[in-house]
């Protein structure tokens, strides 16, 4: 399975912001662009898609910016990636349906029904809340390094 640099911003935007979340504080997309180091414009398409499936809500104004829309612990990745990743959740097309039907059933129920409902529940099980302890862990790694 590969995600798109569309689905990774998505999510490292979006954990950016749970990081912040509790200051209740709008973040603008120019903050997470210079903080991540990521493309202003490309994020500008990304938050487009964000705000249309309601995983964060805008102000504008000098205190503008994105907030998300519930809290951290009730986003899941699949929420985030389901609202960027278009493709990544289509149904398989049929393999061999006119020569072998028997085939194109036995791979669709034994395989790719079985890879989509085991992905949709790995990645409906983590949240932007998990994301941010995960980071927590990584960023005291960090922090801990003591050269000589």
């Amino acid at each position: 399975m590969r995600i798109s640099a569309k689905g990774r911003y998505a999510l490292a935007s979006l954990t950016f912001m749970a990081q912040q979340y509790n200051s209740g504080e709008y973040v603008t997309v120019i903050t997470i662009s210079e903080e991540l180091g990521i493309s202003k414009i490309y994020l500008e398409q990304v938050f487009s898609l964000l705000k249309k499936a309601e995983l964060v809500i805008s102000s504008k104004g000098a205190q503008g910016g994105y907030l998300l829309s519930r809290m951290p612990r009730e986003i899941s990745v699949l929420d985030v990636l389901s609202a960027v990743e278009v493709s990544l959740f289509e149904q398989a097309q049929e393999t061999v349906p006119d020569k072998a039907p028997e085939i194109d059933k036995a791979l669709r129920s034994s395989v790719f029904d079985v890879l989509d409902q085991n992905v949709a529940k790995t990645l409906s099980g983590i949240t932007l809340s998990d994301l941010v302890n995960e980071a927590e862990k990584y960023k005291n790694d960090q922090a801990m390094m003591f050269y000589i």
